[in-house]
């Protein structure tokens, strides 16, 4: 890991580099209620535009499919054309966007202005982060400010069913897309000004070819893993993932021969970047029992949307104070003691997950969750706080790209893979509890899913209804048990991981302190000299 004595005093942050932070974490914040307030405004706009199921589904996936597939091109051309630049592009092209989504009038035109949100957004979240590294030099600083982009973010994922269902209740479906037009204005209003300029130095060019397969690699991977989550691993999903590793692998190969890559493969022998990468991705895999989650309060327990998402918000808010807590245990033990410490805190929240389908109650539900979130802060940010501080700032936004990428890969993966084990616990535990007589179609869609069931539940009546219902619910209990356990395994891998891999890493204290630098001897590319461009 790169580090280095204390920061001399001009390169600790001021007042400007705050006031940059908190423009910085506007788009943050959209950006990650644009993820989740569709969810809540799927409904209404499907019956007004008529949208089929198909449909639907590029509706709420297009935009990721988007981001995933482009953050690595976006890392890199910030690098070359400048961060705030491309930031302030992208910002203007999301609010354009924007307004279209808003008042789009078929399904074919939301897909396609969705597709142009999942562009401009691609181009954010690496500036956004690139930026926060570059204005926040000392490390105890820049963990504290990458712990507030990373509160944004999860605390904005958090706060979209809420903020949808707020803005459904008083407006029309168009009103979850103009909410970000405000905030881009003001980003574009006050980024000039507040916002530092930065390229990298060595200059190069973006290589057509492999934007194309980084492109053809990764989206396929990302499509057939949500495929797999729906459907379960079918002939076509297996292949799409498939053929998106394969081009992967030619991406990779095509990169060692470039002298300007669009990924810099060097960056993955950092002994630091590279598990810090790996942390990232598997703890996006953690976030796979959310679904059950939200399934279990709103078909158990009986809660509308909009309440499910309010018993939630301890999460959220548990989560933003977490972050925190990181940084600041970090200056004083090893971050990876600290990261495996609250990995130990959320592998005891799943434990008492685990345990809601036995024992039952809202409560117990929900002291897990917020354990969860008080463990999981560390982790996140810490992570993320190595991965760039291992890298000098000229490769920051390819670092940031990767790692942004590692983590939208390691959520599709959660979803995929956590939900494939709670869908198969919740298949074959309502298989023979099904009551008999039901007509053939009504047993299908119940035996497929539990909002399957909860929807046959209501086209029946009597005590086929009441005996299905108790059915399904005993069964949609047990697979949140599974995915709860999956989680705690997970859980405790990521600790170990943690300790083995990273252990090497001193306090930031301790670096600021001015104890001895790291060895040059263990970073392969080398003393870092090269000085970046940077203009105010």
């Amino acid at each position: 890991m790169q580090t280095s004595s204390a920061a001399p005093p001009d390169e600790r942050a001021g007042r400007r580099e705050y006031v940059g932070l908190a423009v910085l974490s506007l788009p943050t914040i959209l950006l990650a209620l644009d993820m989740s307030v569709l969810y809540m405004a799927l409904p209404r706009l499907s019956s007004d535009l008529g949208a089929g199921s198909v449909q639907q589904l590029w509706i709420t996936d297009v935009y990721g499919f988007m981001v995933a597939g482009l953050l690595i091109t976006m890392g890199r051309l910030g690098d070359l054309i400048g961060r705030r630049r491309l930031l302030l592009t992208g910002a203007a092209g999301f609010t354009v966007a924007s307004v279209l989504a808003a008042y789009s009038t078929s399904p074919e035109m939301l897909i396609a202005t969705r597709a142009l949100l999942g562009i401009a957004g691609s181009t954010l979240m690496p500036s956004t982060l690139t930026l926060i590294t570059h204005m926040f030099k000392e490390p105890k600083q820049q963990s504290v400010a990458i712990g507030v982009w990373m509160g944004c973010f999860l605390g904005g994922t958090t706060l979209g069913p809420v903020v949808g269902g707020l803005l459904l209740q008083f407006f029309w479906w168009g009103s979850v897309f103009l909410l970000g037009v405000p905030v881009m204005v003001v980003l574009l209003l006050t980024g000039p000004r507040t916002l530092p300029e930065y390229r990298a130095p060595e200059g190069g060019r973006i290589d057509p070819a492999s934007v194309l397969l980084s492109l053809a690699g990764i989206l396929p991977i990302v499509y057939g893993l949500k495929e797999v989550s729906r459907e379960g691993p079918r002939a076509s999903s297996v292949a799409a993932v498939a053929v998106g590793a394969v081009f992967g692998a030619v991406f990779l190969r095509r990169q060692r021969t470039l002298p300007s890559p669009l990924l810099d493969l060097a960056l993955f022998r950092d002994r630091t970047f590279r598990p810090a990468v790996i942390m990232t991705a598997f703890a996006g895999l953690l976030s796979g029992a959310q679904l059950f989650v939200y399934m279990y309060l709103q078909l158990v327990e009986g809660l509308p949307p909009i309440k499910a998402a309010l018993w939630m918000l301890p999460m959220g808010l548990t989560t933003l104070v977490s972050l925190q807590v990181g940084p600041q245990l970090a200056q004083r033990v090893r971050p990876a003691y600290a990261m495996a410490g609250g990995l130990v805190v959320v592998a005891a929240g799943y434990l008492m997950i685990a345990h809601v389908g036995a024992s039952g109650g809202l409560w117990l539900l929900e002291c897990g969750l917020v354990a969860v979130a008080a463990g999981i802060g560390p982790t996140a940010g810490l992570s993320a706080t190595l991965a760039l501080g291992s890298m000098p700032p000229e490769k920051s936004g390819g670092a940031a790209a990767v790692n942004e990428t590692a983590a939208e890969f390691g959520i599709a993966m959660g979803v995929a893979a956590i939900g494939m084990v709670g869908t198969s616990m919740y298949r074959a535990d309502i298989r023979d509890a099904v009551p008999a007589g039901l007509p053939a179609g009504l047993r299908e869609v119940a035996l497929e899913s539990a909002p399957g069931a909860a929807a046959a539940v209501r086209r029946l009546g009597g005590r086929a209804a009441a005996d299905l219902d108790a059915a399904a619910h005993g069964a949609l209990a047990t697979a949140l048990d599974a995915t709860a356990w999956v989680s705690v395994a997970i859980a405790g891998f990521l600790a170990l991981v943690a300790v083995t891999a990273l252990r090497h890493v001193p306090p930031t204290g301790r670096e600021q302190a001015g104890a001895p630098a790291e060895s040059p001897e263990t970073a392969p590319d080398g003393p870092h000299t090269a000085r970046p461009e940077v203009q105010p």
